[in-house]
């Protein structure tokens, strides 16, 4: 039987060509007046999981993500 992945972690997550899983920081949609500059800017860009957590989403995403 085929598996379903589960799609709450479809959405937010990616697979890179290495196999490390990546992502979007968060807090970076509204609400910017009390945010400093500084958070703003190291919110930019993507990020990787720590290899520890790779699992958990793995068991999420059997055949990973385009």
């Amino acid at each position: 039987m085929k598996l379903k992945s589960k799609k709450a972690a479809a959405k937010r997550f990616k697979l890179s060509a290495t196999g490390k899983v990546k992502f979007r920081r968060a807090g970076l949609r509204h609400l910017f007046a009390g945010k400093s500059g500084s958070y703003n800017i190291s919110k930019r860009g993507g990020g990787y999981l720590f290899a520890g957590d790779e699992g958990h989403i793995a068991r999420m995403l059997p055949y990973g993500t385009k």
